[in-house]
């Protein structure tokens, strides 16, 4: 037997307890999984450190490699993640609707588990925690699968939450690690049905192309993020270049960083220039349209499919556009229905915006940075949602839940 078929059949086996747990039991797990963390800080950057080395030996570029770094920050915020779930409302076992039918049937739909979770993901262990402490705060098992990249890194994350989930009197085999790291491993998890419940992919393009694509267990779909701002003419200068350097330094390797910048040509003409200045400056390279390398010295000619890519890197392209309509298709044409957003004072173009584009996550004058389960307050996410059936946008609790009906007779029998 396969190692992803004999870790899900655990799970699966784990499942039926976990569903059982109470609210105090699963909140205390979470937070013997958090201190656990804090005090395995230097087991868990020693192995981070074997998956670093092994990924600038294979020349993996540095904005990856920041995704996948470890460190003592880093894991006292992945661990405050847990400890924010464990203070937020069990999803769970909620009564959405009750009510009696004239034959004196009591019906009510209630919120439950998914089940067993499995959840497809690359370079970023902090995923690995995430993943495990809201499956565990909603009943759920979960049976992961992460990237070569990071397996060092999960072996330890993982053998240390596991280890604490028996501590707390949880079954441990409700998290599961699937380490092989073959292509054959994650083909095999798409398709094992009456075992997994569902699947989760986190990554770039053509890994979630590929669940979807080849999955028959049911997928929720995590998008690519080619993220768009545009600055209107009414933009106000400081907060534009505020919120569009946000959005392209502050972390560039995250799907909610911003890919392409699209600049009314009357905003352009007086400020773009100095919004470029300071974006090079943080060793920003820019691509741009012909009307932006007449503009800015030093921006290269973006070619078609650039607006089409997610860099995840040190890398904008830059349009101008002569209208909001313009803007607008733009972000119809190349968006991936994740996160964009419009800098304006004009709240006409502002509603319109929110209103019109067709995305997760919309934003009137504010970074797309803060499309993220954590910021949101969910405490952790699973993914951002770029579907429309079932969860949309940050994956938080309530996104893990399904529903069930129960009714409630005394021998009512159908005619």
């Amino acid at each position: 037997m396969s190692e992803a078929k004999a870790k899900a059949q655990l799970a699966k086996q784990a499942a039926a307890a976990m569903n059982r747990l109470s609210v105090g039991q699963k909140n205390t797990a979470l937070l013997v999984m958090a201190d656990a963390l804090i005090q395995s800080a230097d087991a868990i950057i020693a192995a981070n450190a074997i998956d670093i080395k092994n990924g600038r030996d294979k020349g993996t570029s540095e904005s990856l490699l920041d995704r996948l770094a470890l460190n003592e920050s880093r894991i006292a915020a992945i661990a405050e993640g847990l400890r924010q779930i464990a203070e937020l409302p069990d999803p769970t076992g909620q009564t959405l609707e009750s009510f009696e039918r004239p034959n004196g049937l009591k019906v009510e739909k209630i919120t439950v588990p998914l089940g067993v979770i499995g959840i497809i993901y690359e370079a970023r262990p902090n995923v690995t925690v995430d993943a495990a402490g809201l499956c565990l705060k909603t009943g759920n098992a979960v049976v992961l699968r992460g990237g070569s990249a990071a397996l060092e890194s999960n072996r330890q994350i993982v053998a240390i939450l596991r280890a604490a989930l028996e501590t707390a009197q949880l079954p441990k085999d409700a998290l599961q690690l699937v380490e092989d790291p073959s292509r054959a491993s994650v083909d095999e998890m798409l398709k094992l049905n009456g075992l997994l419940d569902v699947v989760i992919p986190r990554g770039g393009a053509s890994l979630i192309r590929n669940v979807v694509d080849n999955a028959t267990v049911p997928v929720i779909e995590t998008g690519a993020g080619i993220c768009h701002t545009y600055i209107d003419a009414s933009a106000k200068p400081e907060m534009a270049s505020d919120i569009a350097f946000n959005a392209k330094v502050q972390r560039p390797s995250v799907c909610n960083s911003m890919e392409t910048l699209l600049v009314h040509e009357a905003f352009a003409a007086q400020h773009l220039g100095a919004i470029a200045d300071r974006l090079m400056s943080a060793g920003v390279e820019i691509r741009g349209c012909s009307r932006t390398t007449v503009l800015i010295a030093g921006a290269k000619a973006a070619a078609a499919e650039d607006f089409a890519t997610e860099y995840n890197d040190y890398i904008l392209n830059v349009r101008i556009v002569e209208s909001l309509d313009e803007a607008l298709a733009h972000i119809a044409q190349y968006g991936t229905m994740h996160s964009e957003c419009i800098v304006t004072e004009t709240a006409e173009h502002a509603a319109r915006f929110l209103q019109d584009v067709d995305a997760a996550a919309v934003y009137h004058n504010a970074s797309t940075r803060f499309t993220d389960g954590f910021e949101f307050g969910f405490g952790a996410e699973i993914g951002i949602s770029t579907q429309k059936l079932h969860a949309r946008g940050p994956m938080g609790l309530p996104a893990l839940t399904s529903t069930k009906y129960r009714i409630l007779g005394n021998g009512q029998i159908r005619a």
